[in-house]
């Protein structure tokens, strides 16, 4: 297959980049133009609109501006490339002869909070702040243009990621895990949750599977196998470093006064990032699962969050 990746320098785009480029020929749109070793060539945005990328049988569209937790980036920034250059994007598509489009939404397109014990595809998107509500309008424009439902030579795939994890990520993980590198102790202990991860490999794997295969058209959730905690979290961490996990369970109340404080120091704990470390937010994999005809996805959660620490260490 001719695979065109936009965003194709982004932490996503060049694990894919790896894991496509052996049996894919891979090409980029980006607003860089730095080459990467298996990469064809790397297109601008301009070149949409002069036609002079080739024919291609897959986009991916990876490109957008990502959850931003310390609130810097204005609201018409994420609705300029999030929904922006995914409408200039589908656009292209719906007028070559490229017969598939996957689209990089989010699970925060869905849902801020998950209200029920895990989230699913029929849940009433309902989300809060700039970054979900510019990922919804993203797929509301698809599904006006394009109908999910009705099978055709054209397949398009909305999924919504949880949050991606694996070499190279330079997210919260990355941040908390500097943290904890330093022996710092955890001071969340007394926060009880079960969140869901993405590992990167288990990321290429699916999308691998949706290129090579006919898998029907339609919105797809992602994430690991199974959910863990943050206390978990810090252990496996730990066990990544070598060294003792030190998990304090301090009264709650106290953390959520000290991260609103965060938030007005600036400090690394912000009421944000204290509701991403420690929120229930479970995602059902079972409808994508369903359309791979599989029963378990190749990496655990356990395993590719220890992947993902040792390449820390690297």
């Amino acid at each position: 297959m001719k695979v065109l990746i936009t965003g194709i320098h982004g932490f996503v785009g060049s694990n894919l980049v790896k894991a496509l480029s052996e049996k894919h020929t891979v090409y980029g749109l980006d607003i860089k133009s730095n080459p990467i070793k298996g990469v064809v060539q790397i297109y601008n945005w301009s070149n949409l609109d002069n036609k002079t990328i080739p024919e291609i049988d897959v986009i991916i569209h990876l490109a957008g501006k990502a959850h931003d937790t310390n609130n810097q980036i204005s609201r018409d920034e994420y609705f300029s490339v999030n929904t922006g250059l995914t409408k200039r994007i589908f656009d292209y598509f719906l007028c070559t002869k490229a017969r598939k489009f996957i689209f990089f939404s989010s699970v925060k397109a869905a849902a801020d909070k998950v209200a029920d014990d895990f989230l699913t595809e029929t849940v009433i998107p309902s989300p809060k702040g700039p970054y979900g509500e510019s990922k919804i309008a993203a797929e509301k424009y698809i599904q006006q243009l394009f109908d999910l439902e009705t099978p055709g030579e054209k397949m398009v795939y909305i999924l919504r990621p949880c949050m991606i994890h694996g070499p190279g990520n330079k997210g919260n993980l990355n941040l908390l895990y500097k943290v904890i590198k330093k022996g710092i102790p955890w001071p969340l202990g007394s926060f009880e949750n079960r969140r869901s991860f993405l590992s990167v490999e288990n990321l290429c794997y699916i999308i691998n599977n949706l290129i090579t295969n006919s898998i029907p058209s339609g919105i797809y959730h992602l994430s690991d196998d199974e959910a863990i905690s943050t206390n978990e979290l810090i252990k496996v961490m730990c066990k990544a470093l070598k060294q003792k996990p030190i998990i304090w369970h301090l009264p709650s109340k106290w953390m959520i006064r000290f991260a609103k404080l965060g938030g007005w120091l600036r400090l690394p704990l912000n009421r944000e990032r204290l509701r991403k470390l420690t929120e229930n937010y479970v995602v059902s994999n079972k409808k994508i699962k369903t359309a791979l005809n599989i029963e378990k996805l190749p990496v655990s959660a356990m395993t590719g969050l220890m992947n993902t620490f040792q390449s820390f260490r690297k």
